[in-house]
């Protein structure tokens, strides 16, 4: 993960980004984001208050600059040499994000706050792009062997995957069953009709 992406002085932000992003996902996954505030990063991080004002303006332009740069969130994409293969620990990412604390946490409170505020809705978004970004790898090789279209919408197919995470553990609030991933990961790949 380059230290760009990360928001630490090369890329113009404060010497201790990783210290203030960290208490900015951990205030969160504690208090909400309610309860998250500029002041409880400060104390937390060790950093004067002042300088995360200087570059972050408010609590919803930190989280969006933490959701994208914490080492916490890095993110790797698979290549596992076939499509379903990298869906599946693709899906297995996100299962493990919405199961696992303080993640969880921090997911359900960032995702429902941000129906509510709509600046923070701007920065998960950008988060969103970023993750896309990221993944698309994945699918430019999935392409180059034959096992996707190139017109594909792979925005679309991440949506259904972890949409059906996302229903299921969060909404429905019920338990993954074994085989959950490869079986989702079959059935948006495959469909769900008798296959000829």
């Amino acid at each position: 993960m380059s230290e760009e992406r990360h928001g630490t002085r090369r890329s113009g932000g404060p010497r201790k980004a990783q210290e203030i992003f960290d208490a900015t996902l951990d205030l969160l996954a504690e208090k909400g984001y309610e309860g998250l505030t500029i002041e409880g990063v400060a104390q937390r991080s060790g950093v004067n208050k002042t300088t995360i004002y200087r570059w972050w303006p408010s609590k919803g332009a930190l989280l969006g600059a933490a959701l994208i740069g914490a080492r916490q969130l890095d993110f790797t994409p698979p290549d596992t040499g076939s499509l379903a293969g990298d869906l599946e620990v693709l899906l297995h990412t996100v299962v493990t994000l919405l199961t696992t604390r303080p993640a969880s946490d921090i997911a359900v409170s960032v995702l429902g706050a941000a129906t509510q505020s709509p600046e923070l809705a701007v920065h998960v978004r950008d988060f969103f792009a970023d993750r896309i970004a990221l993944e698309q790898p994945v699918f430019d090789r999935a392409i180059a062997r034959g096992e996707l279209a190139a017109d594909t919408d792979t925005t679309l197919l991440m949506d259904l995957l972890a949409g059906a995470a996302w229903v299921r553990v969060v909404l429905r609030q019920l338990p993954l069953e074994k085989g959950f991933v490869s079986r989702t990961v079959a059935t948006v790949l495959n469909g769900a009709r008798v296959q000829t």
